[in-house]
């Protein structure tokens, strides 16, 4: 199946994504933040990234576009919770930079399989 990088600052949201993404046999690699993200996307080759949009140090905003800039057509899924301000702008802002689908925390595992399944059969 697909190798795939989780990147979240939430330790309880990556470990549940790894066990959705697992349960499809998807092989997971995790990170806690963009900047430890990035570092695992220049090392290895990644079918689909998934990132959330609100975390310390690197959010997802720059890490969505910094691996657009390195690698166009790599597939990528934006989550967010909101946040202080609302998850809108987030949201908004993630799709105009490349991000191939954007799903809203709490998703069902199912949501967020279908947002896989719809990266990976584009890719």
């Amino acid at each position: 199946m697909a190798n795939i990088l989780v990147i979240d600052d939430d330790e309880a949201v990556r470990y549940s994504v790894r066990k959705i993404l697992e349960s499809q046999k998807h092989s997971v690699s995790e990170a806690d933040n963009g900047h430890a993200g990035l570092a695992l996307f220049q090392k290895d080759a990644f079918d689909l990234i998934i990132t959330d949009i609100i975390m310390p140090d690197k959010d997802g905003i720059k890490t969505i576009s910094e691996v657009k800039e390195a690698s166009p057509e790599t597939p990528i899924i934006a989550m967010s919770g909101g946040g202080r301000f609302g998850g809108d702008e987030y949201i908004r802002t993630a799709k105009i930079i490349g991000a191939s689908r954007v799903i809203s925390k709490p998703f069902l595992p199912a949501e967020l399989l279908d947002c896989v399944d719809g990266c990976l059969s584009k890719s």
